[in-house]
């Protein structure tokens, strides 16, 4: 396989969300013993996942299936608050590594849930995002996911509030909240949109450069809703041969003329490196940047007060740190946390 051209979007991949979740569990996975147990993926890619339970970590879908006294963390993708309590009676170490954006929208749905306002959630059904999300108002929340189910709703009496999965494609929420909007002129929306910057960023870059592509490669997982909306955001834009791939193997090896690379905000960069390696592009590499991202959310505090037990324990014994790379060190990418752990 040769292709001409690779045109590769920037920003992609990891997001710091995914950031601080991946190094806050490689934290555990150095600190304690084997196994660590988390609920659901850490973040929605395979390849990351592969590389924690390699480490010893078992990803569970109920806290009952954790033993009593394990350590325990919460996926990136927030948990319903049924979930953080049981997880916090149960773990003898507990980590929330919920994306700050995710709190952010539970935080609007308890405020306004609280002041009698009914929400309209726009989010994928079965995604565990929407999942944690509903569950912090169940009776006061109803989801839709089209311009249909806007449609669908029946009239309400009390006031209305508009929230959103914060990993859905512009295009998928403009028009259901357009539709909701005007089906419900007087419902409340928030001053900030929902919307994760970092989604927006990587569907902006690949709408700055998807018109040159002959074909356009997405990296990420079957279950990462903000690859998915890479991909139909490619399609929709008129490019022929769309391609979400898990890995470099999964290239078909017929691809040629101008390819563009984009990731998801799950996928580490070292899979960026291998397709990009695999097309071998004969005219080079060029980066196509729409804006810089130096957003960093901190290590959540459990493991900023696990960081500095460890290092104030190491500095006493052998006069140094144990842990080097991971947590509170912004400068540090998760992908090379990745790779150190063996």
């Amino acid at each position: 396989m040769t292709a001409d051209q690779v045109l590769l979007a920037a920003p992609r991949g990891f997001c710091a969300g995914v950031e601080m979740a991946i190094k806050a569990l490689a934290t555990m996975v150095r600190a304690f013993p084997p196994p660590v147990y988390c609920y659901h993926e850490i973040v929605h890619n395979q390849e990351v996942v592969r590389r924690f339970e390699e480490q010893g970590v078992i990803f569970v879908d109920s806290i009952a299936e954790v033993p009593h006294g394990s350590p325990i963390m919460l996926s990136a993708h927030g948990s319903a608050p049924d979930v953080v309590t049981d997880a916090k009676a149960t773990g003898s170490f507990t980590v929330n590594s919920v994306c700050p954006l995710v709190t952010k929208v539970h935080h609007e749905v308890r405020v306004r849930t609280g002041k009698g306002f009914r929400v309209i959630y726009v989010g994928h059904e079965g995604h565990e995002e929407a999942v944690g999300t509903m569950a912090v108002a169940p009776d006061s929340i109803d989801r839709v996911e089209s311009v249909a189910d806007v449609a669908a709703l029946p009239d309400f009496d009390e006031p209305l509030a508009l929230l959103a999965q914060t990993t859905l494609s512009h295009h998928d929420w403009r028009d259901v909240a357009d539709a909701a909007k005007t089906r419900f002129p007087e419902m409340w929306t928030p001053a900030q949109s929902d919307l994760c910057f970092a989604t927006t960023n990587r569907q902006s870059a690949l709408l700055s450069f998807v018109e040159r592509c002959d074909a356009m490669v997405v990296i990420g997982s079957p279950n990462s809703s903000n690859t998915l909306a890479l991909a139909k955001l490619a399609t929709e834009s008129g490019c022929l041969t769309v391609l979400r791939v898990n890995s470099a193997e999964e290239l078909p090896n017929e691809l040629s003329g101008i390819v563009g690379v984009t990731a998801g905000a799950s996928a580490p960069e070292e899979l960026v490196a291998a397709v990009i390696t695999k097309l071998a592009p004969t005219a080079g590499v060029e980066e196509v940047r729409v804006t810089d991202e130096d957003e960093y959310f901190p290590p959540p505090p459990p493991i900023r007060d696990l960081l500095t037990a460890l290092a104030t324990a190491a500095s006493v014994t052998i006069g140094g740190p144990v842990i080097t790379g991971i947590g509170s060190d912004r400068h540090v990418a998760a992908s090379q946390v990745l790779a150190e752990l063996v």
